[in-house]
């Protein structure tokens, strides 16, 4: 019998530790009646909820997407959270700016460095209740 072990470790962001937490946000509260069209990004930036907030998106089709408000390309510090511009967001450290529909990084620099996209939380929706979760 042949057992084999994954190792994550390679694909793992270096700059963001990843911390387990649950939020629910209700649809029918003013604060998170955006999330019911698609396309428009709400900041929760609870304690307790990611390392510096997260990003959650409708996405479609009642589809919800949530990231990490944290740069992902440097370690947490006073310039690390984005916010919103538009669709997408934008770290005003450098200036890189990531997508919350995919969470894809926007134009690379082309140094040879390792780049990472955004890092992205469990989002469900039940009925009128979107709960991210890592």
């Amino acid at each position: 019998m042949l057992l084999a072990c994954s190792n994550d470790a390679g694909n793992r962001n270096p700059n963001l530790q990843e911390l387990g937490f649950r939020f629910e946000m209700n649809l029918n509260l003013p604060l998170y009646s955006p999330l019911t069209s698609t396309g428009n990004p709400v900041y929760i930036g609870n304690a307790g909820a990611g390392i510096r907030g997260f990003f959650v998106m409708n996405t479609g089709f009642d589809q919800m997407r949530a990231f990490e408000a944290s740069c992902p390309n440097h370690p947490p510090n006073g310039c690390s959270t984005m916010q919103i511009d538009g669709q997408n967001a934008v770290c005003p450290c450098e200036d890189y700016t990531y997508s919350l529909f995919t969470g894809q990084m926007f134009d690379p620099p082309d140094d040879g460095a390792r780049y990472y996209n955004l890092l992205e939380y469990r989002a469900t929706r039940s009925g009128d209740v979107v709960t991210v979760s890592n």
